[in-house]
């Protein structure tokens, strides 16, 4: 191999690696702000070899929209249940750029914002289903649902950007802001 090429790597390899360079690119600068130049240079390989694996910016950015969303998934074991707060704050803390990529800055690219809407809307569908045996009104249990997933995925925004203070601590922190939104339904 001579100097300035880049190493054989299997396809799916190739593809992550690609992936794993975007992710922060993406986070930071969004859609429009990232250039698939700048991409190639993080990964360390050619613009060219970007278009081998990924048809278009649009394919790359969701590609790494769905990465994010199923490492979330595996943080969270698949289901949201109670101890699902400390395990999005671990995934956040372990990624944050991973994070900031769902819940921020993919929420704000109009082109985008449909798949960030659809995995928040699933998300809420779970944390719903958990809900309704404990909240007895239906549309009461759907609005604790939403407003709960948002508290949580926020406070951890806001804790991210302040520096993840107390890290072992943050996920008690976020559980009582949601226990608060369900205590709110108390009467």
């Amino acid at each position: 191999m001579g100097p300035g090429t880049t190493p054989k790597l299997p396809r799916a390899q190739r593809r992550e690696q690609i992936i794993a360079a975007a992710i922060p690119m993406f986070a930071r600068s969004g859609h429009a702000g990232t250039s698939l130049d700048d991409v190639a240079v993080a990964a360390g390989i050619s613009r060219m070899i970007i278009y081998r694996h990924f048809e278009s910016k649009d394919d790359l950015y969701r590609a790494a929209i769905r990465h994010a969303a199923r490492h979330l998934d595996a943080a969270v074991g698949g289901e949201l249940t109670e101890g699902s707060v400390r395990a999005m704050v671990s995934w956040a803390s372990a990624d944050p750029d991973a994070f900031r990529l769902l819940f921020h800055q993919a929420a704000r690219e109009p082109q985008f914002r449909q798949d960030v809407d659809e995995l928040r809307g699933e998300m809420a569908e779970e944390v719903h289903r958990n809900l309704a045996g404990v909240i007895d009104d239906p549309l009461w249990a759907r609005w604790a649902a939403q407003l709960s997933l948002t508290v949580t995925i926020e406070a951890i925004m806001a804790w991210l950007d302040i520096g993840r203070p107390a890290p072992d601590r943050a996920h008690v922190r976020i559980e009582r802001a949601v226990d608060a939104v369900l205590r709110s339904l108390q009467d």
